[in-house]
């Protein structure tokens, strides 16, 4: 298990850890982690004798999100280069999603964007109490759309709606109201101990029966996309690369990356 921008150990038998492993940049991914996510999920952490798969991050955050040098490019990119990165990046999602066994997240210091995307895909998700979370995109002159359909299945349209549209930052706590997190907890230690109680209990459970009753709840939930896969992840891809190339982005991106506010704002 070789990977630039991630680490993969097995801290107990049947239990496959994967850290994004870029913690000077907090996290932050690009076309290398997005394939090398999508590459454990279908290779490594398809292994029989791996029961479960926990997602942590190393450093200070979760994932902050998009990495500049990669949002940098999109400014460069056609639209047909920008819908190929798109389609990648919401590929590796819904592989993340319907992996077929236990995904348990453990989030601590920060999920912006994307970051929240992944917080989305997880089965189980288990949280520091500050850690701070976003769907920050609108700021940018884009839209969380690759993330749209996992983020929208686990909180809901009315939710989805009023987190997309402000972009507000908000704390563990609300990500529990929200659906987005199942616990919350003070410290690490606290953390880390529930996480050994829960992996324990998942290895006590047949892995054929946790694998159905996942794609049972894939089934009762998402019966359209289910149906009709490919327009879904096409529609959400052409989403954003559209916007990726309009000016309003390309000033929203720009301005980030300039660290300045955009022009939509007056002074």
């Amino acid at each position: 298990m070789s990977y630039q921008t991630l680490s993969c150990t097995v801290p107990m038998p049947g239990i496959l850890e994967i850290a994004l492993n870029r913690p000077e940049i907090r996290n932050a991914f690009n076309e290398k982690m997005i394939e090398e996510l999508s590459r454990v999920f279908r290779n490594e952490a398809m292994d029989p004798k791996v029961r479960a798969v926990v997602l942590k991050g190393n450093g200070s955050v979760f994932c902050a999100g998009g990495d500049l040098n990669w949002m940098r490019k999109s400014i460069e990119l056609t639209l047909e280069g920008n819908l190929e990165d798109t389609l990648t990046l919401t590929r590796m999602f819904e592989t993340m999603n319907e992996f077929p066994k236990p995904l348990v997240g453990v989030i601590h210091g920060a999920a912006i964007g994307g970051g929240v995307g992944l917080v989305s895909v997880c089965d189980i998700v288990l949280a520091e109490k500050e850690t701070v979370f976003s769907l920050s995109e609108v700021r940018l002159g884009v839209v969380p759309a690759c993330i749209g359909p996992f983020v929208t299945s686990k909180i809901g349209a009315s939710r989805a709606r009023a987190l997309f549209i402000s972009a507000e930052r908000f704390k563990a706590e609300k990500a529990k109201e929200a659906g987005l997190v199942h616990e919350v907890f003070g410290t690490r230690a606290e953390l880390d101990a529930h996480l050994k109680s829960l992996l324990g209990n998942l290895l006590e459970c047949g892995p054929n029966a946790m694998a159905v009753a996942k794609q049972l709840v894939l089934d009762l939930t998402w019966p359209e996309k289910r149906a009709r896969i490919p327009d879904c992840i096409e529609h959400v891809a052409r989403t954003l690369a559209e916007l990726r190339v309009r000016p309003e982005a390309q000033e929203g991106v720009t301005a980030f990356l300039e660290k300045r506010k955009p022009g939509w704002i007056q002074s």
